[in-house]
């Protein structure tokens, strides 16, 4: 199957005059299940609609957005695979100066805030064709949203871009009915009723709509502020969600449920359809997100994990919808042949590896749940953790002829492991090549609890089973901890017990992840508001650069260049006694090389 078109002249090859559907991405394109705008392009096309591709389009004119001609029914836009303010800014708001969805890996290929700069360029060009938004940055500023980098609330983003509608989630479902039901000559005014999309209407609320604080006082109160999300998060639900309306200003955002997810026949139709599974042929320069993906199979969707700072539940839902082992097989099968396939697959899995083939075994599936997560604060009743599926499925993989060697390279639940023994033991025997990656982003109680993660006890509980059964298998292999500072709720005596932790537990990491507020989570909610919306509490939030710094640096201690940031860190709360454990003689050197000049020196 031919790439889709990215030019006039690829989509009169195709013998396309006029195309139905135009993307336009902040992304390079790769025709790749794990790239959402071709894998929502691919379904358009399976369904008989002809759609192209405008990949990472210079903003700075029109005219590059023209490039494909005046679609019949609509363009839709997204940023990409990423948050376009994520990808251009670090934690502490520094310029990246890379990009791992662009050739080259160069920065600059995609603008901030790409969804409102595509979306006028796109009515510069086109006034009368509807544009629709979609993709992680549209879904998750769907609402009045804290915006990290500017430090204050944005209204809804289909405001702020002047888009014709939204769509949220995953998107085959209302992507699909949209063009079905716009080709079958309904007016876009009307379509209303999509689930997964928003719109923006004047007048009343809608019957049966939750009315969530308007966007004027979410921009004043952040108490107001705190309100409206727990109430979003209550109508996630697909099941049993109810419309959401919020006022800004003479007009209302009514944003629908969910959509409803796929079925497993669903998603193996949509991961068998005719990806390449390259980039298109027109870049000569490697694009290195491609390069960490394109071994890799994703076996499911949906985490009901509910990490507070992650936006996956909010974007894909909770609900797992996982791929027939007849699906992911043939997959790989299909990969095998890849000329560029050398006997390794990089990953077999998803949001967290080890939900594959689980669900809710409650009377009504779970239609009616309002739990934010599954897991938290203790593992769900109703929750079905047989692991015989995800067991089977590593072992089919391996066995797989060409297949040489199998990771699990993405996330694992390590408290979920307790109640998957079979998982447990394919995984240290076949898939993890020594190094165990697990995230378990702090170990004391008071700030795991905000996180929404397992704490310390069934961290240690893990460590122990995993040395247990690494020794059995006579395998030296090491737990590597991704570890957060800056998360709401966390001080720095917090990150000493866990830098003390580290310590005692022999136990050091080169990387920590600063929490970034990232739209729609939890977690940014907390930031902004330092409320905790589901209780009412309040919650300690650190703000300043020097604090973060400092928290970060702690869990660095083993890095000479970071202790005197250490000893810092100590000194402003109160525990310089700890240094001797945590840095061993490193003190007593310390204060010899800051000794005055002409002072004798150890050399």
């Amino acid at each position: 199957m031919p790439f889709l078109p990215t030019t006039r002249a690829e989509a009169l090859k195709r013998g396309w005059h006029e195309l139905d559907v135009v993307f336009v991405t902040g992304d390079a394109y790769i025709d790749h299940p794990a790239f959402g705008v071709p894998l929502l392009a691919r379904w358009l096309e399976s369904h008989g609609f002809r759609v192209g591709i405008i990949p990472q389009p210079d903003w700075r004119s029109r005219e590059p957005f023209m490039a494909l001609g005046r679609p019949r029914l609509f363009f839709a836009v997204s940023a990409g695979a990423m948050d376009s303010m994520v990808a251009h800014y670090t934690p502490l708001k520094k310029l990246r100066h890379d990009d791992a969805y662009t050739p080259g890996g160069r920065h600059g290929a995609r603008p901030n805030r790409a969804t409102i700069v595509y979306t006028s360029r796109l009515k510069e060009a086109f006034k009368d064709v509807p544009v629709v938004v979609g993709g992680i940055e549209a879904s998750l500023r769907r609402f009045a949203h804290y915006d990290y980098w500017e430090d204050k609330v944005r209204r809804s983003i289909l405001f702020d871009a002047k888009a014709d509608l939204l769509v949220f989630g995953m998107g085959e479902r209302p992507i699909l009915e949209l063009a079905e039901r716009l080709s079958g000559g309904e007016p876009l005014a009307q379509l209303t009723d999509i689930p997964g999309t928003a719109y923006a209407a004047r007048g009343d609320v809608p019957s049966g709509a939750i009315v969530l604080p308007a966007c004027e006082e979410v921009m004043a109160d952040p108490r107001r502020y705190a309100e409206a999300f727990r109430l979003v998060t209550h109508e996630m639900n697909p099941g049993s969600g109810k419309a959401l309306a919020q006022r800004h200003g003479e007009r209302l955002l009514v944003c629908n449920p969910p959509s409803v997810p796929l079925s497993e026949a669903e998603i193996d139709a949509v991961y068998a359809l005719p990806f390449a599974r390259t980039p298109h042929p027109s870049y000569k320069e490697p694009i290195p997100a491609y390069d960490q993906i394109k071994s890799s199979i994703t076996t499911h969707r949906g985490c009901f994990g509910g990490c507070a700072f992650c936006a996956i539940t909010h974007h894909q839902g909770k609900f797992i919808q996982s791929r027939s082992e007849h699906s992911v097989t043939e997959e790989v099968g299909r990969m095998v042949k890849m000329p560029w396939f050398r006997g390794s697959v990089s990953d077999v899995g998803g949001p967290t590896a080890n939900m594959y083939g689980l669900r809710c075994g409650s009377p009504d599936a779970g239609k009616n749940c309002r739990r934010e997560s599954c897991l938290f604060p203790s593992v769900c009743r109703h929750l079905v953790t047989h692991d015989r599926r995800a067991a089977t499925l590593l072992r089919r993989v391996r066995a797989i002829p060409g297949v040489r060697h199998v990771a699990v390279s993405s996330g694992i639940r390590y408290d979920l492991l307790e109640r998957q023994p079979g998982y447990f033991g394919e995984l240290l025997a076949h898939h993890v090549g020594g190094l165990l990656k697990v995230a378990p982003e702090h170990t004391v109680d008071v700030v795991t609890d905000l996180m929404r993660k397992p704490g310390k006890e069934a961290f240690e509980r893990f460590l122990a089973r995993f040395r247990d059964e690494s020794m059995r298998l006579g395998r030296k292999q090491y737990v590597i901890p991704y570890l957060m500072s800056g998360h709401p709720g966390c001080t720095l005596d917090h990150m000493v017990e866990l830098a003390l932790f580290l310590k005692r537990h022999n136990m050091r990491v080169d990387q920590v992840q600063d929490f970034t507020p990232t739209p729609g989570t939890l977690a940014t909610c907390m930031y902004h508001t330092g409320i905790d919306p589901f209780s009412g509490r309040n919650v300690y939030v650190a703000r300043s650069d020097r604090e973060k710094r400092l928290q970060k640096a702690l869990l660095l201690w083993h890095q000479p260049e970071e202790r005197r940031n250490v000893l810092e860190a100590l000194r402003a709360c109160g525990r310089e006694k700890e240094a001797a454990e945590l840095l061993g003689g490193f003190r007593q050197r310390e204060k010899s090389r800051s000794a005055p000049r002409g002072g004798k020196r150890r050399p």
